[in-house]
């Protein structure tokens, strides 16, 4: 069972001045080039390939994919969800021109959501921040899936740990993100998300970029 602590812990970091001053420029400009090894020009590219004119984000940062993607629709229908309070705020100004709605919970607890479904769901370097297995964090794909509608997608990234490469330096900055809660990787590989995912889809991608798996699942 996974503690409301340790959900907690994995948020708390995203403060109102990491998200303007630091978040953007450590993970997107320096982590993921030199040390996780999937440059962020690749995630967004994911984006672009995969995000629709009706989206839901979750877990959603600074909000900078969804400032810097190409919607297939000049006006989308765009959907933020977080437990951080901060993250919802500073990502829904980011993405003001859009005119997002804000749904401010725990997806690891069933959703609170009886809207019209999604056609794309962006799941981006969240998992990797969730408590537990990775069998107890794939409890957010039972929650998301309802949100989907028939032949969405569901696509993110996540760093992980197992066969996947990394350096000194990664492991050194995984160990101190564990140590404190940030992140909860240990034990997360992409053969367990593979197979967390094979579960709940019938059609699902994945690939392994440095130590980030880059991963898509769609609704039957």
């Amino acid at each position: 069972m996974v503690s409301a602590d340790a959900v907690h812990a994995g948020q708390a970091a995203y403060k109102g001045w990491i998200l303007k001053w630091v978040y953007d420029a450590l993970v997107l400009g320096f982590s993921n080039h030199a040390l996780w090894k999937c440059p962020t020009s690749g995630l967004l590219d994911l984006y672009n390939a995969n995000v629709t004119s009706n989206h839901l984000d979750v877990g959603v940062g600074t909000g900078y994919y969804l400032d810097r993607c190409r919607f297939p629709d000049p006006e989308p229908r765009l959907a933020l969800m977080d437990l951080n309070e901060n993250s919802l705020s500073f990502a829904a100004k980011r993405a003001a021109r859009y005119r997002p709605e804000t749904i401010r919970c725990n997806a690891l607890e069933p959703i609170p959501f009886d809207g019209p479904g999604f056609d794309s769901i962006g799941v981006m370097y969240l998992l990797h921040c969730l408590p537990g297995s990775m069998a107890e964090k794939a409890v957010l794909f039972d929650h998301l899936r309802p949100l989907m509608n028939s032949g969405a997608v569901l696509f993110g990234a996540t760093i992980v740990q197992g066969s996947a490469p990394r350096g000194a330096a990664a492991q050194r900055l995984m160990d101190l993100y564990n140590g404190k809660g940030i992140f909860s990787n240990r034990q997360d590989t992409v053969e367990a998300l593979d197979h967390e995912l094979g579960k709940r889809f019938p059609r699902r991608d994945i690939a392994l970029v440095g130590c980030v798996a880059v991963f898509r699942a769609f609704a039957d």
